[in-house]
């Protein structure tokens, strides 16, 4: 039935071009018909049901009978049900596998389409002008009275009640946009509030606009194609309208009010870069979206597919010039780039590759070779938007005075920063599925071997996307915990405790979470890629277990660690002693310990070699001082000078802060040989007796000189005969050189 039925469309189709061959201007119903066969070979479309009654309408007596059967055909319900069944049918013959040969077919058919493309646009070439003569009297003749100046008219007159009711909501809220305009925008919740609402205003005014112009015109009743063509460039002047807003929103060009800041844009540029940007954006979009709308029009209008597709490439030579311009001209100037230092001869090759790149662009679309094209622009454009929404993020989040790139990171960046790469990513690959022609529901309901790679390349890819995401956001939130100040300076208290403990517990928490993400979007991806991850879960616990009888020591070292952790035996910056090991703690790892010895070295020690544990540095540490005194020594004064000495020490502010029970005089240690043994003692801060003690003699020298207290030492007396010949015979003696070595 499809056979025959594509059968007759072919022979109607040839009778129709013999018949546009002999008559020079068809009828409007015989041209409506040619459409809507070309809709349907071409864009496998469904046809309106009105397009058949549109037609019939206007068909004259005198039309070839078999046009008259295709417009009554394809405008019937049942037809067009069994064309949309026939499409999904062919779309999903498409996906299937690829057999011997399929390929060299494939790419042979794409040659050879685009050569008849190429040669019916050199066909269609000179028939361009009876074309356009042709559409002119299709449209006299549906429009009646209404010509193209009344059009125009019309077309003016909703723009004014658009931009009337524009101009009357921008008046209304001059007032509240200067205020938001004037607010400080020094720290970054401030900036994101202002760039909100200066994004709100300007919605709220493409709002009105449309409202005034499209919904003032839809609530009217109007004939169909004068409908379709007023509609299509109202609407296209506001997606010109919503694209300056965007505009404005992200690269904030200067105005007249002066208002505008750096601070207020997101991409980071220069004012004449915004300048510049703005206006090539607005004439961008304004002449694809015009030129895109005629190209509508001239479809309604009965204009020969391959004469619209050339019409379609001549204005876009418009939008390849302006690429070229953007090449060669465009800005350099960005905030931390002031002017562009690059050589010139680099900077003109540059100009030349983007130029290029431009022109292969609009060749390949010329070409028909679509596939090719959407991949070239997919290709650039995703990472040059990774690349700019990254340095948009850096840009906002950054400290008001910073360099561009200095912010750091925070929960918002990386939720900003992340989510819009991920978007980004998944927006190319709908736009390559759209290019290539894929039909992503017609995957997933298709059961072969090629739909079931591609439906596993595609969950892997969203997969990877969504774990990166969620690990940046862990990793993100313990960075930020571990940077945190602490919140007090006193080392006893508890809350810096719970700090230590948790600048030595995140950064192995962090990797193990590392590990748990990336084994689970491991196995989710093997998943989702059609193998199964049941036999490997099994394999890597036989495997585990293997190794685990292998590597004792390793398994030793991670339990024991494990259990220091859980103990509390110590935390990074405090000062340790196990054995032969001694220093301050660094880092952790899954397996050791890093001391930084007070000397300098580093010691990597395995936790199943630590053993006990000495720390040095919890709570508090006790300092004990002895000094020896002679045995006329007036003890009582002693002590009072040691008291007072303990007094000054607490009252200073150096070391009072550090000081938790001051110097005192515990009493007479012993009686040595030559001296009395007197015992002192202070109670300080770990690591801080040290300072303290050094300046407790130095105070202890001064005070003991001060009042005649004098420190014993032990002295050598050679007693002999007590007569001078004996001394002085001991003095020559001692006096004597050595005698020269034998």
């Amino acid at each position: 039935m499809f056979h025959s039925f594509s059968g007759l469309l072919a022979q109607s189709g040839t009778s129709m071009s013999r018949y546009r061959a002999k008559v020079p201007r068809i009828a409007v119903g015989q041209k409506l018909a040619m459409l809507l066969f070309i809709g349907i070979l071409c864009f496998n479309l469904p046809v309106p049901a009105q397009a058949g009654s549109a037609a019939g309408a206007t068909t004259s007596a005198d039309e070839p009978a078999k046009i008259r059967q295709l417009v009554d055909i394809l405008s019937d319900p049942a037809v067009q049900a069994w064309l949309k069944k026939q499409q999904k049918e062919q779309s999903a013959s498409t996906t299937g596998p690829v057999e011997s040969g399929s390929l060299l077919e494939f790419w042979g058919g794409r040659v050879n389409a685009i050569r008849a493309h190429l040669a019916a646009l050199v066909v269609a070439l000179p028939l361009l002008p009876a074309e356009f003569d042709r559409a002119a009297g299709i449209l006299t003749t549906d429009l009646g009275d209404r010509g193209p100046v009344k059009i125009l008219v019309l077309f003016g007159v909703f723009l004014a009640i658009g931009l009337g009711a524009e101009w009357l909501v921008s008046r209304a809220t001059a007032d509240l946009r200067r205020w938001v305009m004037s607010l400080p925008v020094e720290t970054v919740g401030q900036r994101l509030t202002v760039a909100a609402a200066r994004l709100g205003f300007g919605i709220v005014i493409v709002a009105a606009f449309g409202l005034g112009s499209v919904g003032t015109f839809l609530a009217l009743d109007w004939p169909p194609m004068l409908r379709d063509m007023v509609l299509g460039y109202l609407t296209a002047l506001l997606a010109l309208r919503t694209a300056l807003v965007i505009s404005r929103f992200l690269i904030a060009p200067p105005t007249r009010e002066r208002l505008v800041t750096d601070q207020h844009r997101i991409l980071p540029m220069s004012p004449a870069a915004a300048h510049y940007w703005h206006r090539r954006i607005g004439v961008f979009v304004g002449w694809f979206g015009f030129g895109w709308v005629t190209v509508q029009v001239l479809t309604l209008l009965g204009f020969d597919p391959d004469a619209r597709h050339l019409v379609a490439y001549i204005l876009g030579l418009g939008l390849l010039a302006m690429g070229l311009e953007i090449a060669w001209r465009h800005p350099s100037e960005a905030v931390g780039v002031v002017t562009d230092n690059r050589p010139v001869l680099r900077r003109r090759l540059g100009a030349s590759m983007v130029s290029v790149y431009f022109l292969v662009l609009w060749l390949l679309w010329v070409a028909s070779a679509l596939p090719l094209f959407w991949l070239a622009v997919v290709v650039v454009a995703v990472p040059w938007a990774m690349s700019g929404s990254r340095r948009a993020v850096a840009y906002l989040l950054q400290p008001i005075g910073g360099a561009v790139g200095t912010a750091v990171p925070s929960l918002y960046g990386v939720c900003l920063q992340r989510g819009l790469r991920a978007a980004i990513i998944i927006a190319g690959a709908l736009v390559l599925a759209r290019g290539w022609n894929l039909d992503l529901v017609a995957l997933t309901s298709n059961d072969t071997v090629g739909t079931r790679v591609l439906r596993g390349l595609l969950s892997a890819v969203v997969i990877a996307l969504l774990a990166d995401l969620g690990w940046q956001l862990l990793k993100t939130a313990i960075d930020l915990k571990i940077a945190e100040p602490p919140a007090t300076v006193d080392k006893n208290s508890p809350e810096w405790r719970r700090q230590t403990r948790l600048h030595t517990l995140l950064p192995i928490f962090r990797n193990f979470l590392f590990v748990l993400v990336l084994v689970i979007a491991g196995l989710m991806i093997l998943a989702s890629l059609g193998i199964e991850i049941g036999p490997l879960i099994a394999g890597a616990s036989v495997l585990g277990v293997a190794i685990g009888f292998g590597s004792q020591t390793l398994v030793r070292d991670v339990i024991s660690g494990m259990f220091y952790l859980l103990d509390d035996a110590f935390r990074v910056g405090e000062y340790i002693q196990s054995g032969n090991y001694k220093g301050t703690v660094e880092s952790f790892s899954i397996r050791s310990v890093k001391l930084r010895h007070h000397r300098g070295p580093l010691y990597t020690v395995p936790f199943g070699v630590l053993g006990a544990v000495e720390n040095m540095s919890r709570d508090w540490v006790i300092d004990k001082l002895a000094i020896g005194v002679t045995y006329d020594t007036d003890l009582g004064k002693v002590k009072k000078i040691i008291k007072d000495i303990g007094k000054k020490l607490a009252a200073d502010p150096e070391f009072g802060p550090k000081i938790i029970d001051t110097l005192k005089m515990q009493g007479v240690e012993q009686f040595g040989d030559f001296a009395i043994q007197i015992r002192m003692k202070m109670m300080t801060l770990p690591g801080e007796n040290f300072a303290i003690r050094r300046r407790a003699n130095a105070m202890i020298k001064e005070a003991f000189d001060a009042n005649g207290i004098k420190f014993a030492f032990p002295t050598v007396q050679v007693a002999g005969g007590g007569d001078a010949t004996t001394a002085a015979s001991a003095h020559q003696v001692l006096s004597r050189p050595p005698a020269p070595p034998a």
